[in-house]
């Protein structure tokens, strides 16, 4: 049960550590840029930052839990499409998504998904 524990928890920094950089260094301007252009605040507030930490742990653990069932490769296309995809679907539909960070975004979540799979698969590698 540790090791279980400890790969979501390092899965988690992982995810919280990918998001802060692509978000607040990599991406910020593009945000704040759409969002002022919108007549709104980039919402930055440290409950904001709270929300992703807790939005990082809910990813981690639905990739623990795909990883118990499917292979990595499997565990990494299905957690980014949940994660991801379907987050960019909604924030678009509701106009708030900045188009021109996808080129940027897609990559390194890509990567995010991929190494945080990995983190858990080895970490908590599943029973067969």
């Amino acid at each position: 049960m540790t090791k279980k524990i400890l790969a979501v928890i390092a899965a988690t920094v992982w995810i919280s550590l990918s998001e802060f950089v692509r978000n607040e260094f990599i991406l910020k301007d593009y945000w704040t840029t759409h969002y002022q252009e919108m007549g709104l605040s980039f919402p930055s507030e440290p409950v904001n930052g709270a929300i992703w930490g807790l939005w990082s742990l809910v990813f981690s653990i639905v990739i623990f839990f795909l990883a118990q069932k499917f292979s990595l490769w499997q565990t990494f296309l299905l957690s980014w499409t949940i994660g991801f995809v379907m987050m960019w679907l909604v924030i678009g539909n509701l106009a708030v998504l900045p188009y021109g960070i996808l080129p940027f975004a897609i990559p390194l979540s890509l990567l995010e998904a991929l190494i945080a799979g990995l983190i858990i698969t080895k970490m908590a590698p599943r029973k067969t």
